[in-house]
């Protein structure tokens, strides 16, 4: 028998499920949440809720959107001659927030894994291709993520968007800003010295 009442102990049980969230942490909030104010929890039930039925993929990029079209894809000042390629939407925002691109994007939804049973079809590399096709874009960005898949997934598109005569690039990798050279690994290290650039 649980010392929780029960419809604690169901709120925890959800809250667990989330990524990064352990029972102690579920634990901590769903107390959290029975000390709040019945109001604060109505418009975090409302926002999850809204979030949930109210967010779609855009037609275009398959980035996250109110409206069937994304605000990033309607963007007239946007550079329609350079995509940029990501595996994930939280992968675009991080982009955005450089301030440092200002074409447009395309989301995978994912990366190649064949150990994982994720193959090209399970891509959004089939929309991306198509996108290519009529002469406008003169440049595809791979963003995807620095990890065995990541670079694998990189050199398929690759392979595949060269032929069409479209340049292909790959954003570099290396140390972080702030970072000690004597403590990065070696691949990191390894990719600073080949994105290496004049100055």
């Amino acid at each position: 028998m649980s010392a929780l009442p029960t419809p604690l102990a169901h709120l925890i049980q959800e809250l667990v499920k989330l990524p990064g969230i352990g029972e102690k942490t579920a634990t901590r909030l769903a107390f959290h949440l029975l000390r709040t104010e019945r109001r604060d929890v109505e418009l975090l039930a409302s926002a999850l809720l809204e979030m949930r039925d109210g967010t779609r993929l855009c037609r275009v990029c398959f980035g996250l959107s109110v409206d069937e079209t994304c605000a990033l894809c309607e963007d007239p000042r946007r550079d329609a001659t350079v995509i940029c390629v990501v595996e994930r939407p939280p992968d675009l925002i991080a982009l955005e927030r450089s301030g440092q691109f200002h074409g447009r994007y395309h989301v995978l939804h994912g990366r190649l894994a064949p150990l994982d049973g994720v193959g090209p079809e399970d891509l959004r590399i089939t929309e991306l291709l198509r996108r290519l096709q009529d002469g406008t874009v003169r440049e595809v960005l791979l963003a995807t993520n620095p990890t065995v898949e990541g670079e694998a997934t990189a050199l398929y598109l690759s392979r595949l968007i060269k032929p069409l005569g479209v340049r292909v690039t790959r954003i570099a990798h290396g140390l972080p800003m702030g970072a000690d050279v004597e403590y990065a690994d070696t691949l990191t290290l390894g990719k600073a010295l080949e994105g290496r650039r004049d100055m």
